[in-house]
């Protein structure tokens, strides 16, 4: 059994409390309240962000440099604290040292790979999960500059920390930092976020332990599907 698996929901009882308020859903507007953002990752950054706009018919805002990580973004809103983040090789930056998060050295075609849900109190997150077996990544700050110059920090929970094929997400705590969506291009709302995995009950026993009533039914492989309205109508973005 993988240690990501929790035998019980009442066991991490502790983990769901330390969550941000908006993280522990009973029904699918909480869900969507706790989303901070959608990883859209792609082996080719220019093509990722036409991808992105020719399925919701908007030009993704550039977001800015990871340095070190060889990595850029660009984001597109999907609502006043939501976004998503496409995300690929910076051509701007040599290779990275380590491989780049997301598995992105290895990914033929562009996909939603996991994503991040809004929290506080990271380190009691990180504490308690880890005393009951779930292997969240440990709280590491980041930073960037937007293309105007504009400092975003934030706090996160390290994203190598791959639970359940991204299935579960990273947590992502902003601080006093506004929040990327205000800057990010519009147009876009997120209506729902479901998932598939070949073994669908223990994937949704670690996220409900977690406070998060992510759907996960049985599928052939692990697929996060989010179902995105545009200015083209709605899409179904894996």
């Amino acid at each position: 059994m993988k240690s990501w698996i929790v035998a019980t929901t009442a066991a991490l009882f502790a983990i769901a409390m330390s969550i941000h308020s908006g993280a522990q859903p009973r029904d699918s507007g909480a869900l969507l309240r706790a989303i901070d953002h959608l990883v859209y990752a792609t082996p080719d950054l220019a093509a990722g962000v036409n991808e992105i706009e020719a399925l919701l018919g908007i030009h993704a805002t550039p977001g800015g440099q990871h340095p070190g990580e060889g990595t850029r973004n660009a984001l597109v809103a999907l609502g006043p604290t939501s976004y998503l983040e496409i995300i690929g090789p910076d051509p701007d930056q040599g290779k990275p040292a380590g491989p780049r998060k997301f598995e992105i050295d290895d990914l033929k075609e562009s996909r939603l790979v996991t994503w991040a849900a809004k929290g506080t109190n990271l380190t009691q997150i990180v504490t308690e999960a880890r005393r009951r077996g779930v292997p969240v990544g440990d709280v590491i700050p980041g930073s960037r500059r937007t293309p105007t110059g504009v400092l975003l920090s934030w706090h996160i929970t390290n994203q190598r920390a791959f639970v359940a094929n991204g299935l579960v997400p990273f947590f992502i705590d902003w601080g006093d930092t506004p929040h990327p969506a205000k800057s990010a291009a519009a147009g876009a709302t997120l209506i729902s976020i479901r998932a598939e995995h070949p073994d669908p009950e223990n994937v949704q026993r670690v996220l409900a332990a977690l406070g998060l009533e992510l759907p996960v039914v049985k599928g052939a492989k692990p697929s996060l599907i989010a179902t995105i309205a545009g200015t083209r109508g709605r899409v179904d973005l894996r």
